[in-house]
């Protein structure tokens, strides 16, 4: 699994016009499942999301985790991150995982999510979402498994 996270002032989706997640300042993490991943890979990233210390201490320095800062965290299924772009000018998504496997992992994290931290937002799966954020920084990281 792949997460790009963003360290955001306030962030938000919107599908149809509803907004379905949104969380003031934490971490959107933008999330991708391969063929290979399973619930162990879905986990680890949890773990690392919830623990990657990209947040400022009293000294500046990106001491303090998503916990520590008490932030929120927005998930948001995407599956064209996993996408091969070595090649050529369109994007292969041969390495995805198909939607079902893919919704399944993403749910799954998102529910393990839910139960180790009270602040969780999400998208919805394989919806058309639009995602507006405040990136904080900018600070942006590509998290893997």
């Amino acid at each position: 699994m792949k997460a790009l996270i963003q360290r955001v002032k306030n962030a938000s989706v919107t599908v149809k016009g509803e907004v379905v997640g949104e969380i003031n300042h934490g971490l959107l993490a933008l999330v991708g499942v391969e063929k290979s991943d399973s619930e162990t890979d879905a986990d680890k990233l949890l773990h690392k999301l919830l623990n990657y210390r990209v947040f400022s201490d009293a000294d500046d320095k990106m001491n303090h985790n998503l916990q520590q800062a008490e932030g929120g965290l927005l998930l948001v299924s995407q599956f064209t991150l996993v996408a091969d772009t070595r090649k050529g000018l369109r994007p292969s998504f041969s390495s995805a995982a198909p939607p079902a496997d893919g919704e399944r992992l993403f749910e799954y994290l998102v529910s393990r999510a839910y139960a180790a931290w009270p602040q969780v937002a999400t998208g919805r799966f394989g919806a058309d979402m639009q995602v507006a954020l405040v990136n904080d920084g900018p600070v942006t990281f590509l998290l893997e498994s």
